[in-house]
């Protein structure tokens, strides 16, 4: 595995000992792990932007920019999830746990799926 930045949606101030945020596009910060080799070398935090109804590629383009190429979340509608596969940045899924730390160390063991189609959720309601 080579240079990962991980994205992770939070509450709060996040971090690596943060929990995560269970709607994606209405997060607090996104946590972002820097890893290599398997390693974690970096974490830093992004403030979400406000994004009205609709507007969900303003995250999209947001963690594009932070040259993210990998996201964890526990659900996410169609809309972003199309909008993560053309900017190339892997969606991975975990809806069961909500600390951070484990599901980062899963995705760097290679034990996390990308997320399937039939597993997105509807937009704003859940």
């Amino acid at each position: 595995m080579a240079k990962l930045r991980i994205a992770i949606p939070s509450m709060g101030a996040g971090g690596l000992d943060g929990q995560r945020a269970g709607h994606f596009g209405h997060c607090d910060v996104f946590t972002c792990v820097d890893a290599e080799d398997g390693q974690i070398t970096a974490v830093t935090t992004i403030e979400n932007q406000e994004h009205v109804q609709g507007g969900c590629m303003v995250p999209v383009n947001l963690l594009a920019r932070h040259q993210v190429n990998a996201l964890i979340v526990g659900g996410i509608g169609m809309r972003p999830l199309m909008g993560f596969r053309q900017v190339g940045i892997d969606v991975y899924h975990d809806a069961e746990r909500i600390d951070i730390r484990p599901v980062v160390e899963d995705l760097l063991a290679g034990k996390l799926p990308l997320i399937a189609d039939d597993q997105v959720c509807g937009g704003g309601r859940g």
